[in-house]
């Protein structure tokens, strides 16, 4: 099987998890929280598959070295540095934020939120910054 694919896939869900994250913002913001709940699922199901070909992707094909010099060299691994320590943070931050919501215990939902969200949109959308760095620079 070829996997050369799966970055461009990967960015792709990242992108989509930053927009249904940002709309999920605004609607809840609006007082809309049925509406909220649906973009918010469906945001945490396109992080899960982007997580689950993120996995396959790099079990099979490894790493990819950055071949970028001079300045952006330090400017990639400071992003590739913070995203992968903010990626490993939202997991556990996600999944208590969800089940806090399903439980409909919405003060903590409320309060682990406030961190939740620009924790996972920074890595949505430093996921996308790495792989155009990665993929599309040179």
């Amino acid at each position: 099987m070829n996997y050369d694919m799966l970055p461009a896939v990967n960015a792709t869900l990242n992108g989509i998890s930053t927009i249904l994250l940002t709309i999920g913002y605004i609607l809840i913001r609006k007082g809309k929280w049925r509406i909220h709940k649906k973009v918010m699922l469906t945001a945490f199901g396109t992080s899960v598959l982007f997580l689950l070909s993120y996995l396959i992707y790099h079990a099979n094909a490894g790493s990819t070295p950055f071949p970028g010099e001079g300045w952006v060299r330090p400017v990639y691994f400071a992003i590739l540095i913070t995203h992968i320590i903010l990626a490993a943070a939202i997991v556990p931050l996600a999944l208590i934020t969800l089940f806090r919501a399903l439980r409909e215990r919405f003060d903590g939902h409320r309060k682990i939120a406030r961190w939740t969200l620009p924790i996972w949109l920074y890595v949505s959308v430093t996921g996308v910054a790495i792989y155009v760095m990665l993929y599309h620079l040179y």
